[in-house]
């Protein structure tokens, strides 16, 4: 009859299972709390250091954009001149 290895297979998983559930016990020990940890004060940024940021990335990304359709446009004429002059 059909299907009898996925029901060994299902049987399998589910004894797996039911082992893990009995170790789950033993691991609990490693893992940690984080209620004792203290977190990190950052001081606040003003509406005009965001603005300077938001400017100064804006900036950045320009430049980086502007670098690499200059990069591509370099390659393209290479290939271009490649292929027209073969």
């Amino acid at each position: 009859m059909g299907g009898e290895g996925s029901m060994a297979g299902a049987n399998v998983s589910l004894k797996n299972n039911r082992n893990q559930l009995s170790k789950r016990k033993h691991r609990k020990a490693l893992g940690g709390s984080y209620a004792d940890i203290e977190l990190k004060e950052f001081p606040k940024a003003s509406e005009k250091q965001l603005k300077e940021i938001k400017e100064k990335i804006q900036k950045e990304n320009r430049r980086a954009r502007l670098w690499q359709l200059m990069v591509f446009m370099l390659l393209i004429i290479i290939i271009g001149l490649l292929i027209f002059n073969l």
